[in-house]
């Protein structure tokens, strides 16, 4: 119902009939000062026409910069149409859909995305969306402590090529379930996981193996090989993956035939813009006989005595139920609107569309380091193929460089000096779909100007730009 707040008139006699003449009077047993005090030290209000003054000085000041920077967060096209969609009222507002009957419309959507999420990642079963990617894969990684039977430890094998907040965030969320997580080293070469390192785990007792596709410095990894390595020593296998990637690649469903345990990984490059660093939403699928473990819910279909189609809460591992200290998770709601956003945009670009996407990502970002090598001072990194992100080493810091190329609205990577230092002075760089050949143009003339500048200076220099 709506909600229908009491006029003056209905309060004057609520408190004549209880005998007291003001509402303060019912709180005369609280002392004076605990009593919450008028608000200090805050402004007027200002009008309509000044707040959006304000905020438009303030977009102002952030300019309209060019972005090259992935590493975990992409600059995607979204069609006009999601968010139209998704901030009308009845999804906007939409809660938690306890009571199925009156929550017919969101539990189909949660359904329909679900339907979506398991054909690209070609599992048995998604849920309803998790908080984001990296707490996706610590839940990931307690529902694989649970589920592997044949392992004895709490031992999780990690790749070092695996993103650095995704690494931070499992550690925090697992490290006092006494869950450890073993590093393992990346190739110098390829950038891919080091499977001779890999090797010397073998037969020994770990849970699982978390398998990065792409991994964060953008190189494919040979998931058929890390897929048969973990079934082969009792282990499994959790996959995180981009899910644009997964349009044009084999999704872990299909990896060294048995398929991935376990997929989880972001779901902002589905139709969720960057907003200075969220919200988004995670994703998991995993295999039918997990499903009981996973956290989150799963939204069934069914039909009514009528034989009309009906939607419902079908599992729900929430603490909050009646499981409590014995549920799978402690998660207690979904990024519910973020997931309505990607659901409208899977459905308007469909499987072809999303390919398409993917596939100009992948052949912009091989003309950017195409074009970005031929620089004096710029090299790849790794030889190993890479999706829409690569690696490049500077002859000279990188914060300098990224600096100055920021200074003419170039953003023009991520530093990975702070998570790898042993690569010395490299960068990650993107280009999605959204980056023309202007952009790539744009981006090569002013790294090669700076790189000049400095070389020929032997010192910083901000080159000038006409």
């Amino acid at each position: 119902m709506p909600f229908i707040p009491h006029t003056e008139e209905d309060v004057r006699r609520m408190l004549e009939v209880i005998g007291v003449a003001r509402i303060d009077d019912l709180f005369d047993e609280i002392p004076a000062d605990l009593r919450a005090q008028p608000l200090q030290h805050v402004p007027e209000g200002m009008s309509e026409m000044e707040v959006t003054a304000l905020l438009q000085a303030r977009a102002r000041e952030d300019g309209l910069p060019v972005c090259f920077i992935g590493a975990g967060a992409y600059d995607h096209h979204i069609p006009a149409a999601v968010w139209q969609i998704a901030t009308r009222g009845e999804f906007y507002s939409a809660y938690t859909p306890y009571q199925a009957e009156a929550s017919q419309g969101t539990l189909q959507l949660l359904y329909e995305y679900q339907s979506m999420m398991t054909a690209l990642m070609a599992m048995d079963v998604s849920n309803a969306s998790l908080y984001d990617g990296a707490s996706g894969l610590a839940e990931a990684v307690l529902m694989a402590v649970r589920v592997n039977r044949k392992s004895k430890s709490r031992r999780i094998l990690v790749p070092r090529s695996l993103n650095p907040a995704y690494r931070q965030t499992v550690h925090a969320i697992v490290r006092n379930q006494q869950i450890e997580l073993v590093e393992v080293p990346f190739d110098a070469a390829t950038g891919r996981t080091d499977m001779a390192a890999l090797e010397a785990h073998a037969g020994t007792d770990c849970a699982a193996l978390v398998i990065p596709q792409p991994n964060f410095f953008g190189v494919l990894e040979d998931v058929d090989a890390l897929t048969a390595f973990a079934h082969a020593n009792n282990m499994l296998a959790i996959a995180v993956v981009n899910p644009v990637a997964m349009a044009v690649l084999r999704p872990p469903g299909e990896w060294a035939g048995q398929g991935a345990d376990i997929a989880c990984g972001e779901g902002q490059p589905l139709g969720a813009p960057l907003s200075s660093g969220g919200p988004y939403f995670g994703f998991m699928c995993c295999k039918q006989e997990m499903v009981r473990q996973m956290p989150g819910r799963i939204i069934g279909k069914t039909v009514d005595l009528e034989g009309k189609a009906g939607y419902t809460l079908t599992l729900q591992a929430r603490e909050q139920h009646i499981r409590r200290s014995k549920a799978t998770s402690n998660i207690c709601t979904n990024q519910g609107l973020l997931v309505t956003a990607a659901t409208i945009h899977m459905a308007l670009l469909g499987g072809e569309g999303l390919a398409r996407v993917a596939a100009s990502c992948h052949a912009n970002t091989v003309d950017l380091l195409g074009r970005l090598t031929t620089i004096d001072g710029v090299e790849r990194l790794f030889d190993g193929p890479v999706f829409h992100e690569g690696v490049l080493r500077l002859a000279a810091p990188a914060p300098d460089i990224l600096r100055s190329l920021a200074a003419h609205n170039v953003l023009g990577g991520y530093d990975l000096a702070h998570d790898y230092p042993e690569l010395g002075s490299a960068i990650l760089v993107c280009a999605t779909e959204l980056r023309t050949s202007s952009d790539l143009d744009e981006y090569a003339t002013k790294l090669a100007r700076i790189m000049a500048a400095r070389s020929q200076a032997k010192c910083p220099v901000e080159p000038k730009f006409n």
